[in-house]
């Protein structure tokens, strides 16, 4: 059953992060529409599918998977799992601040650069490299 449940935590957490890493670009495209236009309310839209039809559940069986696999292959107990561990509650954070940030598209009241959300947008990516290489290499 672990091997099953790994693959899923990898299916999960492939599909949490290309939301991830596609819904700040959706940001930055959407700070050049103009409010209440055709285009403002299209990326409305996609902002809240994506982060309701796929990030918000792949997170929770990334989460779910994750626990069960930490329980069973005792990695609670390993020094690089802390540090990944770490890293995917920042990571998680960063979802709770996408998730206020579509609302605040939703409402039309965005108040960030296209700019801020290039920089945000590598933050995920980072935190990706990071994890994927401590769950890989275990270094510690």
């Amino acid at each position: 059953m672990y091997e099953w449940i790994k693959a899923l935590h990898i299916i999960a957490v492939i599909s949490w992060m290309a939301g991830m890493l596609y819904l700040p670009r959706l940001f930055v495209y959407h700070c050049e529409a103009e409010v209440g236009s055709k285009q403002s309310e299209t990326f409305k839209v996609m902002e809240r599918r994506l982060l309701k039809g796929i990030i918000n559940p792949a997170m929770i069986v990334t989460w779910l998977a994750g626990l069960y696999l930490v329980w069973a292959g005792h990695w609670y107990l390993s020094g690089w799992f802390h540090a990944k561990f770490t890293l995917v509650l920042i990571l998680s954070a960063f979802h709770g601040f996408f998730s206020r940030y579509v609302k605040d598209f939703a409402a039309d009241r965005n108040q960030r650069s296209q700019k801020f959300y290039r920089i945000i947008n590598e933050v995920p990516a980072v935190l990706m490299i990071v994890i994927v290489i401590l769950v890989v290499i275990k270094p510690f």
